[in-house]
């Protein structure tokens, strides 16, 4: 979550920037990414629909996160376990 918000710091800043020089942003505009995201939903909606009513099997939770989650939002940040070193071994 700290990234997401890094990045949206980040974007203000250069969003401001760019407002104090008169600039226009390269972006796209916003309906460019409603559109974005209705392709990324709509790419999870035809396997879900398959679920439901080809295959009549539950949609899960656990489902929904394996199957879309992480297609829709990319690998989302979390506490990674790190395996430790073995002596001798280089960093």
């Amino acid at each position: 979550m700290k990234m997401y918000l890094l990045s949206l710091a980040a974007g203000l800043l250069v969003g401001a920037i760019y407002a104090l020089l008169n600039v226009r942003s390269p972006a796209p505009p916003v309906i460019a990414l409603l559109g974005l995201m209705g392709i990324l939903l709509g790419e999870q909606a035809v396997p879900l629909v398959k679920r439901v009513f080809v295959a009549r099997e539950p949609v899960t939770v656990s489902w929904v996160k394996a199957q879309c989650g992480e297609h829709v939002f990319g690998e989302l940040p979390g506490n990674a376990t790190v395996k430790p070193r073995e002596p001798g071994e280089a960093a």
